[in-house]
């Protein structure tokens, strides 16, 4: 009952306003894999929403991380299986396809040099870094991506507390990725440092790509404001937004 008064309200809301992004980057879906959602009927009615507000196509992220979650592309994919059947049972017409967000160690290195990363899009590959200890040697694994044909996103640049000014954000584009922000960085949802940061590199016109970084309801709720603000307008007049191109 209560689910169904939260999709009545989404649906009369979303009328109000029309998405300027309707692919989905980035987003923790497929249940009981990382610390995103914990079952399968969570996973649907998220999904359930983000199909509400305007989203025709998600491309879920999960984490893998080898000292945290170990997962592969055989773990992820049984996952996706399940969220995916599970869907077309209930009638959600909905595209659903799944990557992953590679966390920055050794085993990410050694998936490089194997070429046995999961893409997205044109050979896209969604990586995320340490939060507070800066990362070794990224110029030159970055340089080995392009090298083999790889893509590189860095998911959230604006959640690093080692970089803070401009020339550092720029730096990284130099480098040669592309930047993906979290959407709800933009309200404050992490703290008023990620807001400051995230500001300064949508003002930069630098973000390629945004991203829900759905974990839960409590972060649906958080990108449900989000959308709904005049700031989320501003990030498509002052960058060049790909995500509707993947």
């Amino acid at each position: 009952m209560l689910e169904n008064m939260k999709e009545s309200l989404l649906y009369a809301l979303s009328r109000r306003y029309r998405l300027s992004h309707t692919t989905d980057l980035h987003s923790h879906l497929i249940p009981n894999i990382d610390d995103g959602l914990s079952d399968l009927q969570q996973s649907i009615a998220i999904i359930k929403q983000l199909k509400i507000i305007g989203f025709n196509k998600i491309i879920t992220t999960p984490h893998i991380m080898s000292h945290r979650y170990a997962n592969t592309k055989e773990i992820i994919n049984a996952g996706y299986e399940l969220v995916k059947k599970e869907l077309m049972q209930q009638k959600i017409d909905i595209e659903i396809e799944y990557a992953a967000e590679y966390y920055y160690d050794e085993h990410f290195l050694e998936l490089i040099n194997k070429k046995e990363l999961l893409t997205f899009g044109d050979n896209y590959v969604l990586f995320e870094l340490s939060y507070i200890s800066k990362p070794f040697m990224l110029e030159a694994t970055v340089k080995r991506m392009i090298e083999m044909g790889y893509k590189p996103i860095l998911a959230h640049p604006e959640r690093y507390t080692y970089y803070e000014k401009a020339s550092d954000y720029e730096a990284l584009k130099m480098m040669g990725l592309h930047l993906q922000i979290n959407l709800n960085s933009t309200q404050g949802f992490y703290g008023k440092k990620v807001k400051n940061a995230v500001d300064k590199i949508v003002n930069l016109g630098i973000v390629d790509f945004i991203g829900s970084d759905i974990h839960s309801q409590r972060y649906m709720d958080s990108f449900y404001k989000s959308i709904q603000c005049e700031y989320y307008l501003e990030i498509f007049k002052k960058n060049k937004i790909k995500n509707n191109y993947l």
